[in-house]
């Protein structure tokens, strides 16, 4: 199961993408809001933003992991992008009702996407060094 970790993550990833795409069409007919138009009542346009700042750190998120899960661990991966989702969903929460209130949410999903990111760069850079280390041992022998 750990290893199937990260794609469980990616799956309630596009869960969340997908309630966010439903939130702002709730929130268009709520408030009247006709396509193209993307401002009007307050509580549509927080709603869009969630969508739109999700979608923004969801592509960095995802390569994150998935970098991550193969040059790191996969358990360890998945369980920041865990830590990830549910900064993402208090986010989502907090921002809808009063958007001064998002910033904790916030945090704690870009304290999981470095920790990603360092994950990931450490396990390419030592994948880098093996490789490296290899042909000077072969040399070597040889």
């Amino acid at each position: 199961m750990t290893s199937q970790l990260p794609a469980v993550v990616t799956l309630l990833t596009l869960l969340l993408m997908f309630a966010t795409v439903w939130m702002v069409g709730r929130a268009r007919h709520r408030y009247g809001i006709k396509a193209p138009s993307i401002s009007g009542d307050p509580a549509f346009e927080r709603a869009w933003r969630v969508q739109m700042n999700t979608l923004e750190n969801a592509v960095m998120f995802i390569p994150a992991l998935w970098l991550a899960a193969q040059y790191a661990d996969p358990l360890w991966a998945g369980v920041a992008g865990l830590i990830w989702l549910v900064g993402r969903v208090w986010y989502a929460w907090a921002y809808a009702r009063e958007a001064s209130r998002r910033g904790p949410g916030y945090m704690v999903s870009m304290i999981a996407w470095a920790a990603l990111v360092l994950m990931a760069a450490g396990g390419i850079g030592m994948a880098i060094m093996e490789n490296n280390a290899a042909p000077a041992e072969e040399a070597a022998a040889g």
